[in-house]
């Protein structure tokens, strides 16, 4: 049932491609696995699903040390606290939820000491949701000249979490709004930066998404069914 899922997700993916004239090949599906039995993530790879998305370190990398060696390619989607990097920066292919300097330093650091160049997303609060982590949109241009220069970190775009809501069209406006500021951070010409992803949408409105331009979309519930937070 689940490759199922992830059928109609991938060919939900085809159709806004086609009617906003896109490649579909241009849009990554990341099963977002988060609370969900390795079972089911061993029955999503069985089907060619190999990005996974989690919200929190410890639970990314203990899934990660049970399927090693295994053709999977992990997101860290969650917000990440400072205490955390170094087991993330071990496991995690994309980092979705960076947004603030100084944790941008913490994974160039770590990042240094594991011999490898992070690869990064800037977290956006393009909604200005109380409840929601990310940067305002004004902050991401100051941001991206400040680690620019950092050596062991390579920013690939920008991430947000739209407002949950029973009609995804309310979310539009805020998936242009991420493209149009990624177009923006382009054309500055910041010296070390080129930015091609956005990571945005999810179960409810990730055809919206993709029609807005979005090259991650984060899709957990539709393809796992609903989480028990309790465990």
């Amino acid at each position: 049932m689940i490759g199922d899922r992830i059928a109609e997700v991938k060919e939900q993916i085809r159709l806004r491609c086609e009617k906003s004239n896109r490649d579909p090949s241009e849009v990554t599906l990341i099963a977002v696995s988060k609370t969900k039995p390795l079972s089911m993530i061993t029955e999503a790879m069985e089907s060619g699903q190999a990005e996974f998305g989690e919200n929190k370190v410890q639970e990314m990398c203990e899934k990660a040390a049970q399927l090693d060696g295994q053709p999977v390619h992990w997101h860290l989607i969650g917000h990440l606290q400072s205490n955390k990097v170094k087991k993330a920066v071990s496991v995690a292919e994309l980092i979705h939820s960076v947004d603030s300097l100084s944790l941008a330093q913490e994974i160039d650091k770590y990042a240094a000491k594991a011999g490898k160049c992070q690869d990064i997303l800037l977290e956006v609060n393009v909604a200005d949701e109380e409840s929601k982590f990310g940067l305002k949109p004004d902050e991401v241009i100051p941001l991206v000249k400040e680690i620019a220069g950092l050596k062991n970190l390579r920013l690939r775009g920008l991430m947000t979490v739209a407002p949950y809501t029973d009609d995804a069209e309310t979310n539009r406006p805020y998936f242009r709004a991420l493209h149009d500021l990624m177009v923006d951070i382009n054309k500055k010409n910041i010296d070390n930066i080129s930015v091609d992803i956005l990571s945005m949408g999810m179960s409810g409105d990730y055809g919206v998404a993709v029609e807005e331009g979005a090259t991650h979309v984060r899709v957990g519930t539709y393809l796992f069914g609903e989480r028990d937070y309790s465990k």
